[in-house]
């Protein structure tokens, strides 16, 4: 079963393309998302990846979890459901 990974502290250089680069070593990704916002179109500075199994994604977030990306230091963890927002 796939598991969806919060990414945070990234540097609004980052693009989807690298995200899905840097976890691709630790497994097969699903998909990478950078958050960016809706009127600027700038990165909001997280993102989630979708890694094909559990397996997989615990082993980015002890890879990958205070790991430096472009100067910054990364936050990985399992994502939450969203919470409904009415």
């Amino acid at each position: 079963m796939a598991m969806k990974l919060y990414v945070g502290g990234l540097a609004y250089s980052v693009t989807e393309q690298e995200l899905e680069a840097l976890f691709a070593e630790q497994g097969k990704v699903l998909s990478a998302v950078v958050i960016k916002d809706r009127d600027s179109g700038q990165s909001k500075g997280f993102g989630f990846v979708e890694m094909e199994d559990d397996k997989a994604g615990e082993t980015a977030i002890q890879e990958l979890n205070g790991k430096d990306v472009s100067g910054r230091s990364i936050v990985v963890n399992q994502a939450r459901p969203q919470e409904d927002r009415r």
